[in-house]
């Protein structure tokens, strides 16, 4: 019964589907950008997709050769265990020089904090590939200014004609140095923005019962970052795990093969030996073992209420 002249009642929208409409538009690029080349990359790998197929237009189908051939591979153990223990490191090393950088920033005063993000920030702008070519350009041996540097300081002897690509150990150490360099800025900032939400009257409670340093950020400032270094080392593991320009612009994956990992090795498989279903097999693999160390990591974050 309405009295007249009042309006109907209006009927209440679903306010669960609204959160979904609004996410619509940014998951429909995203299925247009990532999720077409997914999809043909999977198509591809089972197909017997080589220089052939380019000229004629005609492409057979492989089945499960491809990846037969790739997981019996006598290359795949040593590339998958090189991959993983890189990026291993690199997450590490982002990860421990990132925190120590926002630590620094949370202690320096007002212009100097600003002046280190405005240095991280600028470090963090600069295209990999260029930064990689600047990089290479320090440590060339004979014109390297890194060479020349440490030539004159002496600590470890004359190494102006040196080249640190002919080894593993030094190659790995000169793409290390570049992608942790590249990398700390973002993980720095991301972590000075949650020192900067911690209240302080925690580490004035901390100062009043005399608890230490060390003290202090075991029981109040790791707790507090424990999310955000959750996210930061989910997103240095993918970024990581497939680092690609840095590796071939630097070493082309020498010396004799001991710094080839995943991402090399599809390159090299697919565009060297023109065999573009197998490379797109190595691809397919190498996605599915990211994904299967995100889920795990990501299942561990929510299982431990760190992560909504």
């Amino acid at each position: 019964m309405t009295v007249a002249g009042a309006e109907p009642p209006r009927r209440r929208r679903h306010p669960l589907l609204l959160p979904y409409g609004l996410l619509l538009p940014a998951a429909a690029v995203l299925a247009l950008v990532l999720g077409y080349p997914l999809v043909r990359l999977l198509v591809i790998s089972f197909q017997d997709y080589g220089l052939r197929s380019l000229f004629t237009g005609t492409v057979g189908w492989a089945g499960v050769a491809n990846y037969t051939a790739v997981l019996t591979s006598p290359d795949l153990a040593p590339v998958l265990l090189r991959s993983i223990g890189f990026c291993a490191a690199l997450v590490i090393g982002t990860l421990v020089i990132g925190l120590g950088v926002a630590l620094l920033m949370a202690r320096l005063g007002r212009r100097m904090r600003a002046a280190v993000m405005f240095a991280l920030i600028a470090a963090w702008a600069i295209p990999n590939v260029a930064s990689t070519l600047v990089w290479q350009w320090l440590f060339q041996p004979v014109y390297g200014v890194a060479n020349w540097l440490l030539s004159r300081i002496g600590v470890v002897g004359d190494v102006t004609q040196h080249d640190w690509t002919t080894s593993a150990l030094s190659a790995f150490a000169l793409v290390w140095l570049l992608v942790v360099w590249q990398s700390v800025p973002f993980v720095a900032l991301t972590l000075h923005a949650g020192l900067s939400q911690i209240p302080r009257s925690y580490y004035e409670a901390a100062a009043i019962d005399g608890a230490g340093p060390v003290r202090v950020f075991t029981t109040i400032t790791l707790p507090f970052l424990r999310p955000i270094l959750g996210l930061v080392t989910i997103l240095s593991v993918i970024w990581d795990f497939t680092v690609f320009n840095q590796i071939w612009i630097l070493t082309q994956g020498g010396p004799s093969g001991q710094t080839t990992t995943l991402g090399i090795w599809t390159f090299t498989t697919a565009f060297s030996q023109n065999s573009f279903g197998q490379g797109g097999a190595v691809a397919v693999v190498s996605v599915a073992l990211l994904l299967a160390l995100t889920a795990v990591y990501v299942r561990r974050l929510v299982r431990s209420g760190e992560a909504i």
